[in-house]
């Protein structure tokens, strides 16, 4: 599947052979992987690799199956401390003319395939491709070692007191309302008329 020359980052759908799958091995340099490392948010991004093959299915269609291999380093959600996590996932994707796909009417039902299948567009870009999986693959929530005890004793902090340190509103209204049994005459003493 590898190749002596470099893997253009773009296809066009017409030069693709028919035949026989067309096959990639995608890997980005430090400008490219610089700009997908800011674009998805990540604190650097070392190692990126999109390799696999375009299949022809009949005359009009594409599939992609490949494998995305990323390095990537993320901000913990806790403690904001770096992540680096290594991700190896299968990537696949269906692309069909748009008049190959169906277009229901309002109101009619539909099945759905367990496929996603997107319109075959002129040009096949494996560098949005890559991004777009990239990101999907990324964890939502990296955690740095240690994070876990952080965060317990974040919330240990941020907890309420206990019921019996709080005072109680219902004794204070008790406490006013015995007040003024009291004094039946509203508080007012030793005024009387002028």
């Amino acid at each position: 599947m590898t190749s002596t020359t470099p893997t253009p980052m773009r296809l066009r759908v017409a030069s693709l052979r028919t035949g026989s799958p067309t096959a990639f091995d995608l890997r980005p340099d430090e400008s490219v992987r610089s700009a997908v490392a800011a674009e998805l948010d990540l604190l650097s991004l070392r190692k990126l690799r999109l390799s696999g093959a375009l299949i022809p299915e009949g005359r009009d269609a594409w599939r992609l199956d490949a494998v995305l291999g990323a390095t990537v380093t993320q901000p913990c959600v806790v403690t904001l401390a770096p992540v680096t996590t290594r991700i190896d996932e299968p990537v696949t994707r269906i692309w069909r003319p748009e008049s190959a796909l169906s277009h229901p009417g309002e109101g009619s039902e539909i099945e759905i395939s367990d496929e996603d299948i997107d319109p075959l567009p002129d040009v096949i870009d494996l560098r949005a491709v890559l991004s777009e999986a990239l990101a999907l693959a990324l964890p939502q929530y990296p955690h740095a070692e240690g994070a876990s005890q952080v965060a317990e004793a974040l919330d240990e902090a941020a907890a309420p007191e206990p019921d019996e340190k709080r005072p109680n509103p219902f004794a204070a209204l008790e406490g006013l309302k015995s007040k003024l049994d009291q004094d039946p005459e509203g508080g007012e003493s030793g005024s009387g008329p002028v």
